[in-house]
């Protein structure tokens, strides 16, 4: 918490009186420059201004307040049927409200310029990884008038920050900003690979290739992320261009992926990766949410161990960060193990299986 007045840096404890009256006893665990960061076994609701007194062994050391304390970002209940628009000003976005003319829509800021350019009316338009959906009803060049058809009856919750999808519109992006050529030029000193997100242009590879080249004499490895509609159909040409610089590999992203192309094409379409990919020598990525509920609650669902043993088509599997990493890691080791004399790439090994044995062959939970 940020403190006004005076902060006694051997404080032990802070008692503070809530905003809903509540007396509270919060335990300091460090002091940060004019900011306490404190721990509280119970609910505590403090706003800018709140008093404090300050404790150390039970002795009263002195008083202060809350400072100032950051906006906490406000959802957007979104419906079906409600209209969204999307700004290019910096403008924080707001909930749907009376206006001069009517009720006006909920609006959210878009920091991408270009999708004003680009976006045509009719094309389809998604938020929040897929979560909520929508087509263009109008574009003026300012504003993005988007009609919300895909959204869960009761409403969905939209934070600040979230991603947006546009599959089917042509927008005219360069894949590397002004930023990116810059910390190039520190990565491609230092780094044994990048990744190249939303890869959709041979001539962006292209540019990749040319900057890390300059950097030192054993250039980088590229990763292409597959990400988009745009990027799967263009995978031949990235490919073939990104081997004229090996080495190479191949993420298939499938968050992003399954929003582009639809849910239910993307078991189809990371198939076909994996086939491309094999037919070109060039390593795979299988990636986005493999095991993500062990990773984050300590145990898997049976989908997930499905789509585990299935990653053994690809030559490496990304996980995300979670309190369970580690328990993660081991598992995935275990079911590669076992599925690797099964599956090697697109093609089923068709090994003697151990239960045709009777009784005489190993237990069907050993590794073989």
């Amino acid at each position: 918490m940020p403190v006004t007045g005076d902060l006694p840096t051997q404080a032990t404890h802070v008692v503070v009186q809530d905003s809903r009256g509540k007396e509270r006893k919060l335990r300091v665990e460090r002091s940060v420059g004019l900011a306490l960061l404190c721990a509280s076994d119970r609910t505590v609701y403090v706003e800018a201004g709140t008093r404090m007194l300050f404790l150390t062994k039970g002795r009263r050391l002195g008083r202060g307040r809350v400072g100032p304390l950051p906006v906490a970002p406000q959802a957007l209940s979104i419906h079906p049927g409600d209209r969204l628009l999307l700004t290019r000003t910096a403008v924080p976005g707001h909930a749907a409200r009376p206006g001069p003319k009517g009720r006006q829509p909920a609006c959210i800021p878009c920091t991408l310029p270009q999708v004003f350019r680009d976006v045509r009316r009719g094309e389809p338009i998604w938020l929040d990884d897929g979560r909520i959906g929508g087509v263009v009803a109008g574009n003026d060049g300012r504003t993005i008038d988007v009609k919300i058809t895909h959204a869960p009856a009761a409403g969905a919750r939209l934070l600040p920050d979230k991603g947006i999808n546009l599959p089917l519109s042509r927008l005219r992006l360069s894949g590397l900003t002004r930023k990116d050529r810059s910390d190039l030029a520190f990565a491609g000193r230092h780094a044994d690979l990048v990744g190249l997100s939303f890869a959709q242009r041979p001539a962006d590879v292209q540019a990749l290739a040319r900057l890390l080249a300059k950097a030192r004499k054993r250039p980088a490895g590229i990763v292409l992320k597959v990400e988009t509609r745009r990027g799967f159909e263009a995978l031949p040409r990235l490919l073939l261009t990104a081997l004229r610089t090996p080495p190479v590999g191949v993420m298939v992203a499938r968050g992003d992926l399954a929003v582009e192309v639809g849910f239910e094409r993307l078991a189809e379409v990371q198939e076909e990766i994996l086939w491309l990919c094999e037919a070109a020598h060039v390593p795979a990525i299988w990636a986005t949410q493999v095991l993500e509920t062990l990773t984050k609650k300590g145990a898997p669902s049976r989908a997930e161990v499905t789509d585990a043993a299935m990653a053994v088509r690809a030559e490496c599997v990304m996980l995300n960060k979670g309190p369970f990493v580690t328990d993660a890691v081991a598992f995935l080791d275990n079911v590669l193990r076992r599925m690797q004399d099964h599956q090697h790439k697109k093609r089923a090994t068709l090994r003697k299986l151990a239960v045709a044995g009777g009784n005489e062959g190993p237990a069907a939970n050993d590794p073989q």
